[in-house]
């Protein structure tokens, strides 16, 4: 005799639910509807139905601006030694190695030479996958040597900005980094050299402050949120009503911060043209 179980229907669509493996659906934050995965990646990490721009790390993007197998990483193997031996939950250092096995870095920077539709080009990107893409000594120590080497061999410089700012755990030597990473692109413009900044979602704090908002020409992907400090602290320290969209790169745009608002599909296109039109 065949055995029957009763079953709620609660039980019934968690068996349901469990059918359809777990990842494979998200809900856009800008339009909410429902996309698959797989749609939005092969759509350049864009979401089908309205085209919002998701986070990407800074390997997704190299693979999105460089040419194939055209990328050659730099300057590895720098890591933070915790000077200030901080402490807030938990100690800097132990941060530091949780941030480092998530993301697969040893920080917040990647930073190579590589070529964007066959056009020779100094990278750094910032890493939002690690610990905000915030700017330690280590990622402004990056940044000023790719500085460097662009100045050194007479390359366009291309510097891609994704940051919650300055790293607070590294105290006044982080804070440092904005002047250094600022020095050494003064040099590189006496120099002649060609900066690009392209500033991703979000882009703040010290790194607006320093060398993002340097660029020659500054591009910036579609409603980046671009600032110093947030939209509520700038509310109530002013005490007024901030206008509509503002911090958003359309809003830069109309207020001459921004050069160009570029979606991520024209991209690479757009750098290249621009590397063209300046004659590098």
């Amino acid at each position: 005799m065949t055995k029957v179980v009763a079953r709620t229907w609660t039980e019934v669509k968690v068996q349901r639910r469990s059918a359809i493996p777990e990842g494979l659906w998200l809900r856009c934050p800008s339009c909410e509807q429902m996309i698959y995965r797989k749609q939005m990646e092969s759509n350049l990490h864009c979401c089908p139905e309205c085209q919002h721009h998701f986070r990407i790390s800074a390997a997704e993007r190299i693979s999105q601006l460089c040419d194939t197998d055209s990328f050659e990483t730099m300057f590895t193997g720098l890591s933070s030694t915790d000077p200030l031996k901080f402490v807030d939950v938990k100690s800097y250092k132990d941060r530091l190695k949780a941030e480092q096995a998530k993301a697969g870095t040893l920080d917040a920077c990647l930073a190579g030479q590589g070529f964007i539709k066959g056009r020779a080009t100094m990278v750094a990107v910032l890493d939002l996958s690690f610990m905000m893409g915030s700017m330690g000594s280590v990622t402004g120590e990056m940044v000023t040597r790719s500085i460097e080497h662009a100045t050194a061999n007479d390359l366009p410089l291309i510097i891609v900005s994704g940051s919650g700012g300055a790293r607070m755990q590294e105290s006044g030597l982080s804070l440092m980094q904005m002047a250094k990473t600022s020095a050494a692109l003064a040099r590189f413009s006496d120099a002649g050299g060609l900066f690009i900044s392209v500033l991703t979602d979000p882009t703040t704090g010290g790194v607006t402050a320093s060398f993002a908002m340097l660029g020659d020409v500054i591009v910036a992907e579609p409603k980046a949120l671009i600032g110093f400090a947030g939209p509520r602290v700038i509310k109530q320290t002013i005490r007024q009503d901030l206008p509509e969209g503002f911090q958003t790169s359309e809003y830069l745009k109309q207020t001459g911060f921004v050069d160009r608002v570029v979606a991520r599909a024209q991209l690479r296109n757009e750098l290249a043209r621009i590397i063209d039109y300046c004659g590098k």
